[in-house]
């Protein structure tokens, strides 16, 4: 636990031992939205943790479809040499060359044999065939029961990740509640005027867009920015102004709900475009142009709080992403974040 969820359950704790004052409004919101930063990281790393399942899942049902085959191959095989068998039976028993052709280890076989020319040249071909197929069956069942391994440990930690989530979320809601309804009041309103001011700042971009512009466009809905028209940039800006108001929601990718790096995902693919899965994944596909939030264009990725966070550049100090859990995506200044990075995709 860090240090600021550790004072926030200190506070909570102790409060009536010691009569330490109840922290104001101000400190509870810096507490919560500490926590809250902590469930996006949380979030991210169920994320990858979803992400990493579901290609185990595929990996694993592969190699259970190899082992039923091979196990088929060697079956056939062995029916062969039980063929030889039943045919020297007929004729006066079983040789011991054949009986140790149809033991369980091919090994254990060639050893004793001493050498190949005690064998006729089919019962040769068929007992290295055995071998052959046999060590391919033991082989992929060993990778399957890797596979699965990994799998059970995965699933472990998408379980930890999410109740890790659950816990910051109610440790934030826990402490909201110590606030009296006018408080609460303020801060949502404070919420609201960042919101207003973000959408003005939205509204403004879209208002430097010539009439010139939207027309080659094609729309009544301007590109954001400098965007070029039909480039994957306005495509992405697009494909995310349509997910405003939509709900955040923690390992989402849309198409009605999303976390930060599922907005950025879904936005994309729209426009063609494959990213990773989580923010830091998106951070490192394409490239870093540092903090200075001047040299940001119109569909670069900014990554926030040290890669916690991502959202969409749309210009004018202004970005789009899925805030936090209890919000819907919306437009947001990058004043009022910590920036990391801006990708350049």
């Amino acid at each position: 636990m860090t240090a600021a969820a550790a004072t926030a359950v200190a506070l909570s704790s102790q409060a009536g031992a010691h009569a330490d004052p109840a922290p104001n409004k101000d400190q509870v919101k810096a507490q919560v939205d500490q926590l809250n930063q902590q469930a996006e990281a949380a979030t991210e790393k169920y994320d990858g943790a979803t992400e990493q399942e579901q290609t185990l899942q595929k990996q694993v049902s592969a190699l259970q479809d190899q082992v039923a085959r091979q196990q088929d191959q060697v079956s056939t095989i062995q029916v062969g040499l039980g063929e030889i068998a039943a045919d020297q039976y007929r004729n006066g028993g079983i040789s011991p060359t054949v009986q140790l052709m149809l033991s369980s280890t091919p090994d254990s076989f060639l050893t004793q044999a001493g050498s190949m020319s005690q064998l006729s040249a089919s019962q040769a071909d068929a007992l290295k065939e055995l071998k052959s197929e046999q060590s391919k069956l033991d082989q992929q069942k060993a990778e399957a029961q890797d596979k699965l391994a990994q799998l059970d440990a995965t699933t472990k930690n998408l379980k930890a990740d999410k109740e890790e989530i659950q816990a910051k979320l109610a440790q934030a809601q826990a402490l909201l509640n110590t606030l009296t309804q006018q408080e609460r009041d303020a801060l949502a309103a404070a919420d609201a005027k960042s919101a207003a001011d973000a959408a003005a700042a939205a509204k403004a971009v879209t208002a430097s867009s010539s009439s010139a512009d939207r027309a080659s466009r094609g729309s009544s809905r301007p590109v954001l920015g400098n965007a070029p028209a039909g480039s994957y940039a306005a495509a992405a800006i697009a494909a995310a102004e349509s997910r405003l108001g939509d709900p955040y929601h923690y390992g989402d990718t849309g198409p009605n709900s999303f976390d930060c790096s599922g907005l950025m995902q879904w936005s994309f693919a729209q426009a063609g475009i494959s990213l990773p899965r989580t923010s830091e994944e998106q951070w490192a596909y394409g490239k870093d142009l540092g903090t200075d939030i001047s040299v940001a264009q119109p569909g670069d990725l900014l990554i926030f709080e040290g890669g916690g966070h991502v959202g969409l550049y749309i210009g004018n100090g202004t970005f789009i992403h899925a805030p936090r859990a209890g919000e819907n995506v919306r437009y947001e200044q990058v004043a009022y974040m910590n920036l990391t990075a801006i990708v350049r995709i």
